[in-house]
């Protein structure tokens, strides 16, 4: 089977940052089938690459080994880091950036990549997703067991974003992402939702700063008239709040990393 490597990053394509993470990839595994992600999350934006990264690597076969590097913290003393899943692996930097998708695809191991034996000969201060994470990605495509790369830790990072918390019938999230139509997605789940007995057809009551909306859960847009408020499971299986044909984000004045609570029935 030809391995699968696949890229995400706050790079942009102008400079040769990408071609060199590749190029580094090739050198190591030839045989390698590299996929562009994205190249376009915003600058230093952990928060928004998780998202992307948790929408779009659970479509790839079994045994991918996903790179992503969004690393403010690049040359400090924050881990590069492997996480083994239920299905994939990933590689990059321990600031929560691979949080998001290791928990939903169910984390096993996670390692601290140390052997330089892995790395490039010599480790840059600012690009460690050439000398470091590259460099593993490849190695594990030819068949590098995760042990050998480092010691397995157990204090990775996991920012609040990556999972809602439940109290009482109440769901405390955020906002994780406003996507380019103005919908609001949040990091509630359609299994948090399962959890808490709601089905489409319900409606939900939901707080956003100093807003309480009542609004449907929907399985389309237009089973609410034109311009009128909504919840959905978007199609990354979280739940958004949206405007038919219109910007919620605008109309409710939500910006990403804004809290959200939810309920069934009405906050006491």
């Amino acid at each position: 089977m030809v391995p699968i490597i696949t890229l995400l990053s706050d790079f942009g394509l102008r400079d040769p940052y990408v071609a060199e993470m590749k190029a580094v990839i090739l050198s190591i595994c030839p045989e390698a089938t590299i996929v562009d992600i994205s190249h376009e999350i915003r600058k230093f934006d952990i928060r928004m690459g998780a998202f992307v990264l948790a929408s779009a690597t659970s479509y790839f076969p079994l045994g991918t080994i996903q790179v992503a590097v969004v690393d403010p913290g690049v040359g400090t003393e924050r881990r590069p880091i492997i996480v083994e899943t239920n299905r994939s692996f990933y590689v990059g930097p321990d600031n929560g950036l691979l949080m998001l998708s290791t928990q939903k695809e169910g984390i096993s191991h996670v390692y601290h990549i140390t052997n330089q034996h892995y790395m490039l000969p010599k480790i840059s201060r600012t690009f460690h997703g050439r000398d470091i994470f590259s460099c593993a990605a490849a190695h594990l495509a030819r068949g590098v067991s995760p042990p050998r790369f480092g010691p397995e830790v157990y204090d990775y990072v996991t920012p609040r974003f990556a999972k809602p918390h439940l109290k009482g019938d109440e769901l405390f999230g955020e906002v994780l992402h406003i996507d380019n139509f103005g919908n609001v997605v949040t990091n509630i789940s359609v299994k948090d939702l399962e959890r808490m007995g709601v089905q489409e057809g319900r409606f939900l009551y939901l707080k956003l700063e100093d807003k309480t909306l009542k609004l449907k859960l929907c399985s389309a847009y237009d089973e609410v008239p034109l311009r009128s408020p909504l919840t959905i499971i978007g199609s990354s299986d979280f739940l958004e709040v949206s405007v038919n044909q219109g910007d919620a984000s605008k109309a409710f004045q939500v910006k990403t990393g804004d809290p959200i609570k939810v309920s069934s029935s009405p906050f006491r």
